[in-house]
């Protein structure tokens, strides 16, 4: 892999990488989120509600009162810049969803474009890596990471070009703008494009006849139009960035994220997918049927140095190294062309490919519509809640071990989205969040996790107890209490909560009475009779 390229097989042309055909597979990567009003990824909620608190009126009670919202200069802000323009021309839900359903296409349309600048043409090979357009880092919705690796793999396809073609001071200009940018979005996404433009230019310094050291300490000089971020982070890392770094190679849980590249819903299906292409990779280093194209698989050898490095809390912020798994085999897989020029090869290899990505999307959009009927299903409490309210949630869910997931941990927040009210769970990760919560009644019973309800085996630090946490709940500061997806065997009678809703089989509603001169003691005696009586607020 570090020698000189050996000729190479030219990729053969045909239907499968003309540009029509090309569009068209960036144009379905959206298919799975045209149904769905919010894309059911389990942290975009929570986002969306700091968004709701970012376009409100400064003077507005939620800015007022409940949480404030101050910019500042800081290496994690893609979306939330992009939603303030997106916001007034659609509106928020659907602005966000626009936003959202463009990342995979731009993730698509990363690898297309820099599969076709390093093989001349596209490689049938390559609609193998299409897929993880959805990774298990998609599905927990980290969306300005997310925007910023897709507009990293973008840039390094145009890093690619302006080398090939010898425009170097051109590249040099544009990329000082574009690193600065990238950084902003997330810095993650910068961090990347700096290997990967290494990784291109010790490449091209090697074809010129450097030797390994020299084009190394080459490949370094040139990538220089990239660093000014690092004073950006110098400055921000000086603030009240504080976060720490937590579990260095802690080798178990980064086997069981490499194996879950791909993880959505069916675990065979999943880890089948997963290991075909592990297989693939594999084919292409042996030179068994398939080629590894140099820049691509040095490119991969880095993120996967990169990826074996990161510890998993990075600056506070957690799964730093889980992130980065899906994009290692993403590199590989698209650094793969077949040996033979073979036309019949190539067209066979393609519907393959395609067929693989068409099964994935397929599974990806029933998957998606059944977790948007059940988001649906328990968003109609919001519909019973007075504008403004104030909202203690927990929500029912399972330990993250299994393998699938109901993406309801901040489904609380569209009480600020739709109601422009309090809920708890947002986060408050200093000098990584632009939100921070101001309402002092709700101390201790605010911010994430208190909302997060899993069995006692896998409860995290700082969740609620349930039903302990709700005899607890500080006086006068909340107007309802929402159980999320909370299954009817689980429902209690508390005193001072009236239900005033439920979703049939699993979740329920309280309204907060106000409180009482005398109060009668009810302690808790087991599942009751849940008597709803509707309030349309």
């Amino acid at each position: 892999m570090f020698r000189p390229n050996l000729p190479p097989v030219e990729t053969p042309s045909g239907w499968w990488n003309s540009r029509i055909f090309l569009a068209l597979l960036v144009l379905a990567a959206a298919i799975p989120l045209l149904r769905p009003d919010i894309a059911p990824v389990t942290d975009l909620m929570g986002h969306m509600g700091r968004y709701r608190v970012e376009i409100s009126d400064p003077d507005s009670q939620l800015r007022n009162l409940y949480y404030d919202f101050r910019w500042a200069l800081i290496a994690n802000l893609g979306v939330d810049l992009l939603i303030l323009p997106m916001a007034k021309i659609f509106g928020l839900e659907l602005g966000v969803k626009l936003i959202v359903m463009a990342i995979p296409m731009l993730t698509v349309s990363g690898m297309l474009l820099i599969a076709r600048e390093v093989h001349g043409r596209v490689p049938p090979v390559a609609f193998f890596a299409l897929p993880l357009a959805y990774s298990y880092t998609f599905q927990w919705g980290f969306v300005n990471f997310l925007l910023s690796m897709a507009l990293a793999f973008n840039a390094w396809a145009l890093w690619l070009r302006l080398g090939r073609t010898g425009r170097l001071r051109l590249r040099a200009g544009l990329f000082v703008a574009i690193g600065i940018i990238l950084y902003i979005a997330h810095v993650f996404g910068w961090a990347v494009l700096c290997l990967l433009a290494f990784a291109s230019e010790v490449v091209r310094f090697r074809d010129r006849g450097r030797g390994f050291i020299a084009s190394i300490w080459y490949g370094g000089w040139a990538c220089l139009p990239l660093a000014p971020p690092l004073l950006l982070m110098a400055l921000w890392r000086s603030g009240d960035a504080k976060g720490g770094n937590a579990d260095w190679f802690y080798w178990r849980a980064k086997y069981v994220y490499m194996l879950s590249a791909l993880r959505n819903h069916v675990r065979w299906f999943d880890i089948a997918s997963i290991s075909l292409l592990w297989a693939l990779i594999a084919l292409g280093l042996t030179r068994l049927g398939l080629l590894m194209n140099r820049t691509l698989g040095i490119a991969a050898l880095l993120l996967g140095i990169a990826y074996l490095l990161l510890p998993r809390v990075l600056i506070g912020s957690a799964y730093a190294d889980m992130r980065l798994a899906p994009y290692v085999v993403m590199v590989a897989v698209i650094g793969l062309s077949l040996r033979t020029p073979s036309r019949l090869v190539a067209q066979i290899v393609a519907v393959l490919g395609i067929a693989f990505f068409a099964a994935r999307l397929t599974v990806s959009t029933i998957h998606y519509a059944e977790i948007d009927r059940l988001h649906t299903d328990q968003l109609r409490a919001i519909d019973h809640m007075k504008e403004g309210a104030r909202v203690f949630a927990m929500v029912e869910l399972r330990c993250l071990g299994l393998w699938d997931s109901s993406r309801m941990e901040h489904l609380g927040a569209m009480v600020i989205v739709r109601r422009r009210g309090f809920v708890n769970g947002q986060w408050t990760a200093a000098g990584a969040q632009l939100i921070t919560i101001k309402y002092a009644p709700a101390k201790g019973y605010a911010e994430d996790p208190t909302q997060i309800l899993r069995p006692g085996r896998c409860r995290q630090r700082g969740a609620k107890r349930y039903p302990e946490g709700l005899y607890t709940l500080p006086p006068g500061a909340f107007d309802y209490v929402w159980l999320i997806d909370m299954p009817r065997s689980k429902w209690r009678a508390f005193p001072g909560l009236t239900p005033i809703w439920n979703g049939g089989a699993r979740g329920l509603l309280y309204r907060v009475d106000p409180p009482r001169e005398k109060a009668p003691a009810r302690p808790w005696s087991g599942p009751v009779a849940v008597n709803v009586e509707r309030e349309t607020g």
